[in-house]
């Protein structure tokens, strides 16, 4: 029988936490033909793992660290009724841990994080055309908030 601990991440983590962040960076590569083909960083994990207003978790199956998610508190618009809110961000899973509900797992210890440093409000950014992980976060309550749209001048 398989074992699932949800855990706060540790410096040890580091090393398996950087390979899973090009992970990332590979899965939406295909929904952003601007990130560098080689050396994308997202994150900055040490800072992450050190921050006292981010919070940074792993989910582990026997032993192997299988998923990620974090949440930072940062400082709101000022045109917004709360003055600070949790964003989400390194929302990773394996591909052969998918559609378990593990990803959900972990969002929950993110907000409940959250909630614990008096924050309610919490967005995260993901791509338009994701609609597997778009399914995911509502399925934990997230609602469509606001689109960001680009342009490349040079394609134009």
């Amino acid at each position: 029988m398989k074992k699932l601990t949800i855990r706060t991440a540790v410096n040890q983590d580091l090393p398996v936490l950087l390979h899973l962040e090009q992970q990332v960076v590979a899965a939406e590569r295909p929904f952003n033909s601007t990130i560098k083909a080689e050396g994308a960083i997202y994150y900055d994990l040490q800072y992450l793992l050190a921050d006292e207003d981010s919070h940074l978790m792993v989910a582990e199956m026997n032993g192997e660290i299988i998923a990620t998610g974090y949440v930072q508190i940062r400082k709101s618009k000022i045109s917004l009724k709360h003055e600070r809110h949790g964003y989400l961000g390194f929302m990773y899973v394996a591909a052969a841990h998918r559609g378990l509900g593990i990803n959900k797992l972990i969002m929950e210890g993110l907000i409940s994080w959250t909630k614990e440093q008096g924050v309610f409000d919490v967005y995260l950014d993901v791509y338009d055309d994701n609609d597997a992980a778009i399914k995911a976060y509502e399925k934990v309550g997230f609602t469509k908030s606001l689109v960001e749209m680009k342009i490349n001048l040079n394609e134009s």
